[in-house]
This record gives C-alpha cells, sequence and structure tokens, in this order.
C-alpha cells in the first residue's frame, strides 16, 4: 500500500505523542516511536502496524544527542529516509522556582529543549542534503506566556521558540525546500499531570479549558499535510498569545491571583503513579490522562481553520454574489 512516507515522533508513547502516531498512522504515514519506556513504545508501534503501516519502536533518551543520532541511523536504515520528524517529548516540575532543585531545573531543559534540539539535528542533517523533509516542533501557549510553578517548562518551550526561529532563517538562507514549523498547543488531558514531578498539595491539573490529546494530534497531521510556519491550537492559546502581546502586566496580576488553583484538581485525590522526570514509569499508559470528565473532544478554532479554504472560497462567492445583486438594483 502506498504510504505518505516516514514519520518520527518523539515522546511518541504515551499523551499527545502517541495520539500524533495514531493520527499519522490512520493518514498513510508510517511511524518510528522514540520515547524511553520500551512498554509505551512497542504498543504505540504495534498500533501503528494494525493499521497496515509500518512501526518501529525505539528506545532512546531525547536528551542525548548521541542516542538520538543512533535512533535516526536505525530509523532510515529499517524504514528509509526520514521525511517528516515531530518533537514532542516533555517532562515537567510543578513547584515554585526557588523550590525546584537545580539538578531538576536542568533535567526539564534537557529534555524539553535540547531534546527537542537533538532531534532537530538529527532530522536536518538527513533532509538537508535530500533536499526535501519537513521538521514540527510541538510548541505550546506557554511558549509565548508563562506561568507559576513550572518555570522549567515555559523556559524550555520559549528557547524552542526562539531556537526554531533561527533555523528557519538559515533554511531560507541557503534555499532549501525542507521545512520546519511549530505548532502551539493548549492545555491538553495527558499522563503528564499523573506523573509530573509536583510539590503541589493537590493533584496537578491542566489550566481549563482542557482539550484531549486528538485535538493537538489533528493539528500536527494537517500541519504535515500543508505545512504553516505557526499553528496555534484553540481559542484558548489564541486568547493568551493576543493578550500577552496587548495587556502583559494585566496576565502578570491575573495569573498571580489564579494560577495557583488554576493547576489544582482537589477532586483527583493523590497523583496516581510516581515521577518520570529521570526513569520512564513502566506500562503503557495511552494517550489520555485523568481528566475526561473536562476535556472537550474538539476545538471550534481548529475547525476554522481545517475549513478556511472552503469558507474563505464562500465568503468570497457570496461577496461576489452580493456586489451583482447590488449592480443590478443599481441598473
Amino acid at each position: 500500500m502506498t504510504g505518505r512516507g516516514v514519520a518520527v515522533v518523539t515522546g511518541g508513547s504515551a499523551g499527545l505523542g502517541r495520539a500524533i502516531v495514531r493520527e499519522l498512522a490512520a493518514r498513510g504515514w508510517d511511524v518510528a516511536v522514540i520515547a524511553r519506556g520500551p512498554d509505551g513504545v512497542e504498543a504505540a508501534a504495534e498500533e501503528v502496524r494494525a493499521t497496515g503501516r509500518r512501526g518501529l519502536a525505539v528506545t532512546a533518551d531525547v536528551a542525548e544527542s548521541a542516542q538520538v543520532e543512533a535512533a535516526a541511523d536505525r530509523i532510515e536504515s529499517e524504514l528509509g529516509p526520514i521525511e517528516l520528524w515531530v518533537n514532542d517529548a516533555m517532562t515537567g516540575v510543578f513547584a515554585e522556582f526557588l523550590d525546584v532543585a537545580p539538578e531538576d531545573y536542568e533535567r526539564v531543559t534537557r529534555v524539553v529543549y535540547l531534546g527537542c534540539v537533538n532531534g532537530t539535528r538529527a532530522a536536518l542533517s538527513r533532509m538537508v542534503p535530500r533536499g526535501r523533509g519537513h521538521v514540527i516542533q510541538v510548541g505550546s501557549a506557554l511558549a509565548h506566556r508563562g506561568i507559576p510553578l513550572q518555570a522549567a517548562y515555559c523556559g524550555a518551550k520559549h528557547a524552542i521558540s526562539g531556537f526554531t526561529e533561527s533555523v528557519r532563517t538559515e533554511l531560507e538562507h541557503r534555499r532549501s525546500p525542507v521545512r520546519i514549523s511549530q505548532v502551539d498547543m493548549p492545555a491538553l488531558n495527558t499522563p503528564q499531570f499523573d506523573w509530573v514531578k509536583s510539590a503541589l498539595p493537590e493533584h496537578p491539573q491542566p489550566v481549563p479549558p482542557v482539550f484531549q490529546p486528538e485535538v493537538g494530534a489533528r493539528a500536527v497531521a494537517d500541519v504535515a499535510d500543508r505545512p504553516r510556519r505557526r499553528s496555534w491550537v484553540g481559542l484558548s492559546t489564541v486568547a493568551t498569545v493576543l493578550g500577552n502581546r496587548v495587556s502583559p502586566w494585566l496576565l502578570d496580576e491575573y495569573l498571580a491571583r489564579t494560577g495557583y488553583r488554576g493547576q489544582q484538581a482537589p477532586d483527583k485525590g493523590r497523583q496516581s503513579m510516581p515521577p518520570n522526570l529521570y526513569e520512564p514509569v513502566p506500562g503503557d499508559h495511552g494517550a489520555h490522562g485523568s481528566f475526561d470528565d473536562r476535556a472537550k473532544g474538539d476545538s471550534v478554532q481548529q475547525w476554522l481553520v481545517r475549513h478556511r479554504t472552503a469558507l474563505l472560497a464562500g465568503a468570497g462567492a457570496t461577496a461576489a454574489l452580493a456586489a451583482g445583486l447590488a449592480g443590478r438594483r443599481s441598473r
């Protein structure tokens, strides 16, 4: 069966990454899954195979550049040239900055930011000489606006944005046809909040409104189909980005008042899993976290983006019809 080519998803064993793996396979991609936990990696690859596509499970820590390079070599040896690389691997610590141990802060930075750097290097070093390929960075609304209790994660996501802009200009200078995109996510219902290292008194939660990871996965796959420089997912992300541009001082005050309470869920009890900051949590944890009861399965904003061509065509036709009717009346 003819496919779209070979895609790589880092952090593809669980959460948003797992949903991206499923969505890409459903759209005809062969998918290599990179993550640390062998159980989730193999389960994700098996889901790819179940669709009739080729799936490859690769265990590696994206914080280690040598492991990422070895993973890329294996993928190209077994599946063929990599056409799409999605950097999604992440981890985090929920605590005030002064309460985060230096080694924990560095670990988050190495996984979230340097993991993205290592993946981009492995992808571009193969794509640029061939003159084809696409790298997608999974960003966040928190790449535009920092919030309390997540300084390490917010800092890393901001760094990814600057890094991606820099690399994009270098590709344009080369006149390279290789594309690099960033897709900024809203709060998603993933296992992140069950295994994040946390100093909070209550169970960590994503800041509402919360979306299912499939919403983000469809956005990534849409950008893979039709490359765009940057995409914002969900009205909450749009509002965060634009609000921070217009009145960051108001967001400072608002988040100082609500950001602590808004990131905790007293009704969820204690966290159900140990932290995955340094070691993966054994088992296959799928795409969803503990917030199915409050997560939205779709986004009006993403529906509008997905159907923008038809909507613009319809608006143009309506305007032309109105202009024609007005002309007939004037005659």
